[in-house]
């Protein structure tokens, strides 16, 4: 394992290999079509680039083909305060919300009560998707 991602360990894991580059159009697709799909954690520029279809990176790309496709998506955003209020962001999540994505809340990392930071609640990715 090195750094952020252990490439192997999810390569073993889902039997499917890891993308991290576009494919060419001669290219056959990688992957069977999801089932659904998970955004976590989220972030304001991912989020606003989404809304606008700037489909320029692999990630964004992905997110603007599965909602083309209908296929479910559930969102947990990781935003800070002062972003999440910002009108594009604003106006990205209604957008978002229109096209059928779900958010959970949003989690900024500010410490608790007593010190402590709160979990992120990744399965509440999974209850989002329950309740479609």
């Amino acid at each position: 394992m090195g750094g952020f991602f252990d490439v192997a360990a999810v390569e073993a894991g889902t039997g499917r290999p890891i993308r991290s580059a576009w494919r060419t159009p001669d290219d056959p697709r990688p992957f069977p079509a999801p089932d659904a799909v998970v955004v976590a954690p989220a972030t304001f520029n991912t989020i606003n680039k989404w809304a606008a279809g700037l489909a320029d990176t692999l990630a964004v790309a992905t997110l603007c083909e599965a909602s083309g496709l209908g296929v479910p998506v559930a969102v947990l955003p990781c935003v800070a305060d002062a972003l999440a209020v910002h009108p594009a962001y604003r106006e990205s999540l209604a957008r978002l919300r229109g096209m059928g994505v779900r958010f959970g809340d949003p989690y900024t990392g500010d410490a608790q009560e007593g010190g402590g930071r709160p979990d992120f609640g990744w399965e509440s990715a999974l209850d989002l998707l329950e309740r479609r």
